[in-house]
């Protein structure tokens, strides 16, 4: 499946919560950095949710950014396999 993503810099759970209490909604899953990972522990890793019947995700990208948010977006392709994540991947390099 494909999924939109949104990329912000530590307040992408602060972020999530206002859409979904804004525009109606729920929170599926949150995944948070630990310690010693990549991001600032606590931080969001990877979250979906649902605004308006619309399934999101959003992450706190763990790499400093000249912005907090971005206007663009990202579509995060859930792959079932291997096989189908190496097809996509030599087909998009093309």
């Amino acid at each position: 499946s494909v999924v939109a993503q949104l990329m912000f810099e530590g307040r992408a759970e602060e972020a999530m919560t206002l859409y979904v209490a804004l525009f109606g909604g729920s929170v599926t899953a949150v995944q948070k950095y630990g310690p010693g990972g990549p991001g600032p522990e606590g931080t969001v890793m990877r979250a979906e949710f649902t605004v308006g019947g619309h399934r999101l995700a959003c992450i706190d990208s763990p790499a400093p950014h000249a912005f907090t948010f971005t206007p663009s977006a990202s579509l995060f392709v859930e792959c079932a396999d291997e096989t189908e994540l190496d097809r996509a991947f030599a087909t998009l390099s093309e």
